[in-house]
């Protein structure tokens, strides 16, 4: 057995496919001894394996001798291929495929350079290194053209940096069903279009003046257009404990569009319930 190949049953899936997974693509291989279509696919997957050299990692499992598996993960006939990133199946397909298709499933599943740049900008941006980010992203642009996140991520940052119009322009490049993140990104536009002035600007009315409302409304709108949520939602409900009827309940309906824009988890909740306090 290669070191990028591997038997798996029930007892090691969790850690050998699903654990194994988040941190490089498993390709598991639904087979059985009696399968002549199994055989013709075996070789291929397991030369793949090796020349893409741990890039993922296959997992071969006997259907017959694990049963439960297989029902877990739909198979309904064999050979059946399922690919796993970050714990889920995420690609599949059925039958004795020849090489070429069987590479391009791989190609799909596993990160290009275009990709382990974007991995690189995406530490850069975490580490407050904007520039060296749009660097990294600016070179994986020149690797993948029309590669969306490349776009999209360098189209975040510019958000973050309150450069709209660079923004507009990178977002406005990507087909709204080529990557989930751009009706987000949209919404976030058009926080920062409201926003109106900078943020040291803006800060400085609130500080002189607590009750500028309207300097408030921008402040959020603008910190929740650089992905700011937590600050921009706390300058919203301060709007509505200060003056629940400004602008027409302002702040509790642009709370409402910050929900709607992250979609929720536990941050969401705690402002629902933030909100549903300063209401009573």
């Amino acid at each position: 057995m290669s070191e990028h190949a591997l038997d798996v049953g029930l007892a090691d899936f969790s850690q050998r496919v699903l654990e194994e997974s988040k941190h490089r693509p498993v390709v598991v291989d639904f087979w059985a001894p009696w399968c002549g279509p199994c055989k013709q696919l075996k070789p291929i997957l397991e030369k793949l394996a090796a020349e893409y050299g741990g890039k993922f990692l296959l997992a071969k499992v006997n259907s017959d001798e694990n049963q439960e598996l297989a029902a877990r993960y739909g198979v309904r006939g064999i050979p059946s291929v399922k690919a796993f990133v970050d714990g889920e199946p995420v690609d599949e397909f059925s039958g004795a495929l020849p090489e070429g298709e069987v590479r391009a499933f791989l190609d799909r599943l596993v990160p290009g350079p275009a990709d382990e740049l974007r991995r690189q900008a995406a530490d850069a941006r975490r580490a407050g290194d904007a520039s060296g980010a749009l660097q990294l992203l600016a070179d994986a642009s020149r690797i993948d053209p029309a590669h969306p996140g490349v776009r999209l991520d360098a189209a975040e940052i510019m958000l973050d940096l309150n450069e709209a119009e660079e923004a507009r322009r990178l977002i406005g490049s990507v087909p709204d069903d080529a990557d989930p993140r751009v009706p987000a990104l949209k919404a976030r536009l058009q926080f920062m279009g409201v926003a109106g002035e900078d943020e040291a600007a803006l800060r400085s009315r609130v500080a002189a003046n607590e009750n500028d409302l309207e300097a408030r409304l921008r402040l959020a709108n603008l910190l929740v257009a650089a992905g700011q949520y937590e600050a921009g939602m706390d300058q919203l409900l301060e709007i509505v404990r200060r003056d629940r009827g400004f602008e027409d309940d302002v702040g509790r309906k642009t709370l409402l569009s910050v929900f709607n824009l992250l979609g929720g988890g536990e941050l969401v909740s705690r402002y629902r319930r933030l909100l549903a306090s300063a209401l009573n």
